[in-house]
Formats: C-alpha cells, structure tokens, sequence
C-alpha cells in the first residue's frame, strides 16, 4: 500500500494540517554545527535541582501508580495558594487543574467549547499553535491585531468587538503575549470580560508569561476582573517561570462546574500528570520564588543588550517588550519570512522564528528569544548584524 494510499484514510483537516513556520526553520538549520539558536521560547538554563530532586525523591518513595486525573490535592491546593498569593483572587481545588503542559490545556479547552463552524476570536500576532487548535476542532480563527504604533503595541478593543457575531464561541487572549510582549492592562481585561459576559462568549486566557515582566511584579490577570461564574478559562505553565519546559506541566483555572468535564477528558487523553512529576510542581510552586526573580532578572538584562544593538540597526522596526521574553521585530523588505529565516541559518548560523508562524499580522517580522546567556546573545547579534544591521554604523554617528 502507497503512502498516499494511507493518508487518504486520514480526516483532511489532519491530513493537511502544515508545519508551523517555526518548525519549517528548525528543520532547516537543526543539525547545522555551532548553529545559535533563538528560535524556540525557552532559556539555556536547566531546571534548578531541588525541583529535580523532588520528582527524584518521589520517584523513590514509589509514587508511580496512577493518580488523581485533575492532580493530587496537595498540588491543586498549592495552585489556590499560588493564585491567592500572586493576584489575590481566592480560588478553590475545584477550580484548578493539573495538565499535562499549557498546550494540553489549550486542546482541552477546544474539546470542550469548539464543534463545527464555531468562531475563535484570538487577539495576533500569537503563538501559532492556538490556531491550529481551534482548525483541527472544525472552528474559525478570526484575527484581531495588535499594532506597533509609537514604539508601543496597541490594541483597538472596538475593533476587536466588532468581529464579534453569532458564531462567535470564544475570545482568545494571550498576555503577556508571545511573540510581541505586549500586555493587556486591566482596564483592557475589565471591558473585554464585561463584553464577553453580555454576549455569552467565552474567554480563553493564555497567561503563561505572567511572571516574567519588567515594570512591575506580576501581569494583570483576568481571574481579578472576572466574576465567579464568568466564562472564563485560564491557561498557566511551569515551563516558563521555573525553567521546566521539558517537564510538560501546566494548570487550567476554569469554573468549578467544569471539573467533571476536565477529569472525563484527561482520563481518555493521558489518563493524569505522574505523580513524581507533580511532586516536582509543588516544590516549584512553594519553594521556587527565587528562581522567578533570577530569570525575570536574566531577562531583563538580555532584554536590554539585545535591544541596545538593535535599535540602532536601521533596517528594523520595534518596540522594547514589557513582559516574555522575545524580540519581535519588523525587517525593512522583507516579504517571506520563513524563507528569510533560512537564508539567516545559511549566512549567519543562527536561527529566528519567523513571523509569519504567529499569523497573518506577523508576516515581515522575526522572533528572536533573549532568555539565554549574555554571551550566547552577544555571539548571536554579532553574526547577525552584517545581514540585519546594515548602516547602523551611519546612525550611530548621527
């Protein structure tokens, strides 16, 4: 039997499902000796040990059977614990759920809310998983863009409501955002919780990045505008503040009422986090601040030496990000993203990710990741700068 043979049993949405501009990059420059890569949303620092060890010790203590489907108690009331204590909003173990990583989380909450034809509203440039999550449940993504105006990201909230019809099932919200850092202040999450309440309209709040900001200690959340009953879900992840992208843990903050819906799905998808992991998870959450305000500090420093040298090449267009920890700039013509990404790998060895990947606004931008070492920073704008920083000597001289 033919290989196109078998993919013509696939479902087509499936079957015709396309690699994200980031993963078409990597797969360019993955093998290529000394390659510096910013191109994926993670640091170069490995997780700290004593959240190692916690999984370790559990490990050797036998917890390895099977658990709780929405995450052992401990861990749900160390959740309440971390919500109370970082925004201030009481939740309980019934509102709070153990995934396997913020991803899951997203797919869960199109499991539940997507059939056919419905209508996801998610605010872009963003991360470019959500939407395929939302194509391969039968939704539409309609885009509404943030834009760079006076070396500030900007959202026009009229013009994202009017998007709004009967289709409509869910606004999806990314702040802080991955790729631009742009924040929504809580004005902004007040009248867009007070419109998605009017309308029946779900929001979805990707708040992955809420520690890692530079102006202040914490994100506005929407758990602080939201009432108890809104319909709201909150998607948050270890991967970022602890430094365990490669543990695959994040949490769902939903309506109580909900919980039953969560446990039925997680038991037919990954049947429950291991609990080793989850030990893992409590000791991030209740011993880990100092590893928050050491990245948050890392960042901060890499945010400022990468923008230091790229406000002053003039083929580029930015704005210095508030929160996460990416560069997205704008490159003076620039008209196919992903295929000038490569030629970056080609000429200078290193990877970006293409702004295309993050949607239709994203197209004439690339993503650079400063969560790593000055040094490696230092090496990688060095070998990008005869391709991207052309003049720049003029402008210093200026």
């Amino acid at each position: 039997m033919s290989g196109n043979a078998i993919l013509d049993d696939l479902r087509r949405d499936v079957a015709e499902l396309a690699e994200t501009g980031i993963v078409q990059v990597a797969q360019h420059g993955w093998d290529k000796p000394g390659l510096i890569p910013m191109w994926f949303g993670e640091g170069d620092q490995p997780t700290p040990a004593f959240i190692c060890d916690a999984a370790a010790e559990a490990m050797r203590k036998g917890e390895t059977f099977y658990t709780d489907q929405r995450g052992i108690l401990p861990l749900r009331q160390a959740l309440a614990a971390y919500t109370k204590r970082t925004f201030g909003v009481d939740v309980g173990t019934d509102e709070v759920s153990l995934v396997t990583a913020g991803m899951s989380a997203l797919y869960l909450a199109m499991d539940m809310l997507i059939e056919p034809g419905d209508e996801v509203i998610a605010i872009g440039p963003v991360w470019p998983n959500i939407y395929s999550t939302v194509e391969i449940h039968g939704g539409v993504v309609r885009h509404a863009s943030i834009e760079l105006v006076d070396g500030d990201w900007r959202l026009d909230l009229d013009r994202l409501f009017a998007l709004a019809n009967d289709k409509t099932k869910a606004i999806f919200v990314n702040s802080p955002g991955n790729p631009t850092g742009w924040m929504m202040e809580s004005d902004e999450q007040r009248a867009l919780m007070e419109f998605a309440r009017a309308r029946g309209v779900w929001v979805i709040a990707d708040e992955v990045y809420h520690q890692l900001v530079f102006d202040r200690e914490v994100a506005p959340s929407f758990l602080q505008v939201a009432e108890r009953d809104d319909k709201l879900l909150v998607v948050n992840s270890f991967s970022k503040s602890w430094l365990m992208t490669g543990w695959r843990l994040g949490w769902l903050t939903h309506p109580a009422a909900l919980a039953p819906t969560i446990a039925k799905l997680v038991q037919i998808t990954t049947s429950g986090v291991p609990q080793f992991l989850q030990r893992a998870a409590i000791a991030a959450i209740e011993d880990g601040d100092w590893v928050i305000r050491d990245l948050r500090a890392r960042c901060k420093a890499g945010r400022d030496l990468v923008f230091d040298r790229l406000e002053a090449w003039p083929k580029l267009k930015l704005a210095r990000p508030k929160a996460a920890f990416y560069a997205f700039f704008a490159v003076d013509g620039m008209t196919d993203s992903v295929e000038f990404a490569k030629k970056i790998i080609d000429e200078a060895n290193v990877g970006l990710a293409p702004g295309s990947a993050f949607g239709p606004a994203g197209e004439g931008y690339l993503r650079l990741c400063f969560a790593a070492s000055e040094a490696t920073l230092a090496r990688g704008l060095d070998a990008l700068e005869p391709i991207l920083g052309a003049g720049a000597d003029q402008r210093r001289s200026a």
